[in-house]
């Protein structure tokens, strides 16, 4: 399987985002990677990484439940982004197991799927396969 050469994770819990680390390194996952705390946070670097045209993550893990920006407003923010290279992969990855909320992730053709935490290797691994 071929590394990721940059992740981006958004997420406000540090629980959740030091297990993600350790999971991805015990996979090699990827090469860089990016923690972003909120919604409002991530939107605004990559739109600075259009800005300036550099690297976009090849695979973005987003939380929909956060504050100052969630999830849900990241996705209607990010689809506007005129994007110059390839789209990331966005994986909705999240504690809710509302089928309301995975619907409504299944619906953004910006996302690639749904997942639950915590993630497991495995499911890593998949998406690894996918990039």
């Amino acid at each position: 399987m071929k590394k990721i050469k940059l992740a981006c994770v958004i997420d406000d819990d540090p629980i959740y985002v030091y297990g993600t680390k350790r999971q991805m390194g015990i996979v090699g996952f990827c090469e860089d990677l990016l923690v972003l705390e909120n919604g409002e946070v991530a939107i605004q670097e990559l739109k600075s990484r259009v800005e300036k045209q550099k690297p976009l993550p090849e695979v973005i893990l987003l939380d929909i439940n956060m504050p100052i920006m969630d999830g849900w407003q990241f996705l209607d923010e990010f689809i506007q982004l005129p994007l110059y290279s390839s789209q990331p992969l966005i994986y909705v990855v999240s504690s809710s197991v509302d089928q309301q909320d995975i619907d409504k992730a299944n619906a953004y053709s910006q996302v690639t799927s749904y997942l639950s935490k915590p993630l497991k290797a495995e499911d890593l691994q998949n998406i690894m396969q996918q990039v």
